[in-house]
C-alpha cells in the first residue's frame, strides 16, 4: 500500500524543508506551500491525505485555512494537523472547534510529529468496507454494537460504546468534551463535562492493558492513540 499524501503550509523555509526531507524520507509525497490562499488551493488541487497547517501564516491565517478546507465538501474530509506555538492554546482549541484533528507545538520533536502523522494516516486503514473498526487487538462493531478484546466480548454500557466508537473512529484526533458530549448524547441533554471523565475512567478500566489506546490530553480532551 503506497504511502500517504501530505501538504506542508508553512511560511517559514527553514521548518517546512525539515518536515519535508523527513516526510519523504518515510515514503510519504509531500507538496509544500507558504501562504494560506496557496495552501487552500493546493489543497482542492492535490486533495492530500493531511495538511499540515501553520497556525501564523501570511495572507490568510491557519485558522480561516482550517475554516474553509472543513467548509468545503472536497476537501472537509483531510486531516489536518496543526502546527502552534506555546501562547496560541486558545487557537488550538478554536482549531478543534473547526474540524482539526491534532495539533503539535512549536518548537517540535520530529520524531513526536512523525507519530502524529502516522497515527491520522493510519485512520483510514483500521476501518475495513463494514466500518468495524480495528486497533491492537480492540474489535469495535458499530452494526452489531459489539466490542472485543483479543477475541473477547467487553462489557460496554450505551454511552462508553459510542464514546470509544467516536475516538477509535478518528484515531489521532483531539476531542474536547464538548464535542464528545455532543457525540455520546446528541440531544441536546444538558449535563456536566466531567461526566466524560467518568465514561473514560470506566473504559480505561474494561480495557485493562488496552487502557493507553486513549489517552489524555491536558486542557484539552482525549483521543484514541493508536501507535502500535
Amino acid at each position: 500500500m503506497s504511502k500517504a499524501s501530505i501538504l506542508i503550509v508553512e511560511d517559514d523555509r527553514s521548518i517546512a524543508d525539515v518536515i519535508s526531507y523527513n516526510l519523504r524520507q518515510q515514503g510519504y509525497e509531500v507538496f509544500l506551500s507558504s501562504d494560506g490562499e496557496d495552501g487552500i488551493a493546493q489543497a482542492k488541487h492535490h486533495r492530500p491525505d493531511l495538511v499540515i497547517l501553520d497556525l501564523m501564516l501570511p495572507v490568510i491565517d491557519g485558522l480561516d485555512v482550517c475554516r474553509t478546507l472543513k467548509a468545503d465538501k472536497d476537501t472537509r474530509k483531510i486531516r489536518i494537523l496543526m502546527l502552534t506555538a506555546k501562547s496560541e492554546e486558545s487557537d488550538q482549541l478554536i482549531g478543534f472547534s473547526l474540524g482539526a484533528d491534532d495539533y503539535v507545538t512549536k518548537p517540535f520533536s520530529v520524531k513526536v510529529l512523525l507519530e502524529r502523522v502516522k497515527s491520522l494516516c493510519r485512520r483510514d486503514e483500521q476501518e475495513d468496507d463494514d466500518g468495524v473498526i480495528k486497533a491492537q487487538g480492540v474489535v469495535i462493531d458499530p452494526l452489531r454494537h459489539k466490542v472485543t478484546v483479543d477475541d473477547l466480548p467487553l462489557q460496554l454500557t450505551r454511552s462508553e460504546f459510542r464514546l470509544l466508537e467516536t475516538l477509535a473512529r478518528s484515531p489521532g484526533r483531539v476531542f474536547a468534551r464538548s464535542e464528545l458530549l455532543d457525540a455520546v448524547l446528541g440531544d441536546g441533554t444538558i449535563v456536566m463535562e466531567r461526566t466524560i471523565d467518568v465514561h473514560i475512567r470506566a473504559i480505561r478500566r474494561k480495557l485493562d492493558e488496552r487502557a493507553d489506546l486513549v489517552e489524555t490530553v491536558r486542557g484539552v480532551g482525549y483521543r484514541f492513540c493508536d501507535t502500535a
